[in-house]
């Protein structure tokens, strides 16, 4: 991910914890969020000389981009730090 597009999407992302903080995202419509969020939207479209849309394609790519980077992330900490697969880990659990 590029610096402009990391400034873009903790741009958006800095929005959504204001804009989107009384809500339960699993319970909320996803075209609320989106409505929600489109005045950041518009803002960054409109510096750029791109439309919302694109924006808005964007910023699903790299928030899916971020998440897998995170389940990455997350999967070489618990290799690390316990030297196991999911079933070890699981068993670890009970």
């Amino acid at each position: 991910m590029t610096s402009e597009n990391k400034e873009i999407l903790d741009r958006i992302n800095v929005y959504a914890e204001k804009a989107l903080a009384d809500i339960d995202p699993q319970k909320t419509r996803i075209s609320f969020q989106l409505e929600a969020l489109k005045p950041v939207m518009q803002e960054i479209a409109d510096e750029k000389g791109v439309s919302v849309e694109d924006i808005f394609i964007l910023y699903m790519d790299l928030a899916s981009e971020a998440s897998v980077e995170a389940e990455n992330q997350l999967q070489a900490t618990l290799d690390e730090n316990e030297g196991a697969d999911f079933s070890k880990i699981a068993n670890r659990l009970n």
